[in-house]
């Protein structure tokens, strides 16, 4: 696991999720994360995000890292088989561990995908 630098850590989850390794990223969100999508839609529970996740072939192609103390956030675009999107991710870290993600990004790109 990273150390306690939230850049690092940020980093090593992303990676985790790139090789999909999700038990590894899992270990990097504390559990009582907040996380937050551009609908609204919010997950409490890890189990949750990580079986969203599962659903999901796409990578990280990180474009910029902004880092003020416990908080990181990405801009990165997020590049699927069919479909490629810029998405804005803030990340809080406590403690070593991911607390909270708020995702930003034009979610009608994926519509087609889910149907």
């Amino acid at each position: 696991m990273a150390q306690n630098n939230p850049r690092e850590i940020i980093i090593s989850y992303i990676e985790a999720i790139d090789s999909k390794n999700l038990d590894v990223a899992r270990s990097y969100l504390s559990d009582n994360v907040f996380i937050k999508g551009p609908a609204g839609e919010a997950f409490r529970n890890v189990g949750e995000f990580i079986d969203m996740l599962k659903q999901y072939d796409g990578r990280y192609a990180i474009r910029k890292i902004f880092v003020d103390g416990n908080d990181v956030c990405l801009l990165y675009d997020f590049v699927t088989p069919k479909v490629t999107a810029f998405f804005c991710s803030w990340y809080q870290v406590r403690e070593g561990k991911i607390t909270s993600i708020q995702t930003i990004f034009d979610s009608r790109l994926f519509a087609p995908l889910e149907k």
